[in-house]
């Protein structure tokens, strides 16, 4: 399935650093648009979702930032959105 995954991030500090390991991890930058990456997945949804919030976390941690909404659609699924938690450290579900 094809995977969208669009990031909002501020107060990135290295942003060729948190691309390098996006495409380490299979996401590649869509061209002409900033912080839009695209990939392919054939696992199941649960499996694809918690890989894209942990490596985009990992990717985050690396580079170090502000703050951090993402956006991902996988397949034909519904787009899901995640807000980083600095105080729990870790991607929280919100609505679209």
């Amino acid at each position: 399935m094809h995977v969208v995954l669009i990031v909002d991030v501020e107060g990135l500090k290295e942003k060729a650093i948190f691309e390098k390991h996006l495409k380490k991890e299979g996401f590649v930058p869509i061209p002409e648009e900033v912080f839009a990456y695209e990939g392919e997945t054939t696992t199941h949804m649960f499996s694809t979702r918690a890989y894209i919030l942990e490596v985009v976390e990992q990717g985050l941690l690396k580079s170090g930032f502000t703050s951090c909404k993402i956006m991902f659609q996988v397949g034909e699924n519904e787009m899901e959105a995640y807000l980083y938690n600095h105080e729990n450290n870790r991607f929280e579900h919100v609505t679209l």
